[in-house]
């Protein structure tokens, strides 16, 4: 297996993990604000996925605009064009509302354009260094593995962990 195999393999992972996690919910459990600082499992999902759009296709494709713009996702959801969460207040994190079918359908087309993404990546272009704001500059690998990979793993014990609160049990 390849780097970009094992790439694959986890993000798809994460991906469906994420969407088994939320997908029996209710847009009022997606919702749910728990008590003290902390966000939503709607906003935990949307914040990982903007993330991954923003780091595949804005910042690893040299500034193609991200799927949540260029397909309308902005729009139809009603959510900030360019946020995705990090470095947001926690007063205007905990403002934001989703609808359960918007989030899945968002996750699917950017599943489906980071899998692509990776399948076609030339591993020398993978290597090249990036900046990325704030965490400084890494290979564009790392930035998959570590931006989007790690960073989706966190948030999605976020979401079980809320799930819990709920009543509800953790998808793994």
């Amino acid at each position: 297996m390849d780097v970009r195999e094992l790439l694959i393999d986890g993000i798809e992972q994460m991906n469906q993990w994420l969407d088994d996690a939320i997908k029996d919910l209710d847009d009022g459990d997606v919702n749910y604000l728990p008590q003290g600082k902390t966000t939503s499992i709607g906003f935990n999902t949307w914040h990982v996925l903007r993330t991954q759009d923003n780091i595949t296709n804005f910042v690893l494709q040299d500034r193609k605009p991200p799927i949540w713009i260029a397909e309308g996702f902005a729009d139809r959801m009603g959510l900030p064009k360019v946020d995705q969460g990090t470095g947001m207040g926690m007063e205007e994190a905990r403002s934001l509302s989703f609808n359960l079918g918007d989030l899945r359908s968002y996750g699917e087309r950017v599943n489906a354009s980071t899998i692509d993404f990776l399948k076609n990546a030339d591993m020398e272009a993978l290597n090249v260094v990036q900046m990325i704001k704030p965490l400084g500059e890494m290979p564009k690998v790392r930035v998959i593995r570590q931006v989007i990979m790690t960073h989706g793993f966190m948030h999605l014990g976020e979401v079980n962990a809320i799930k819990g609160q709920l009543g509800l049990g953790f998808f793994i």
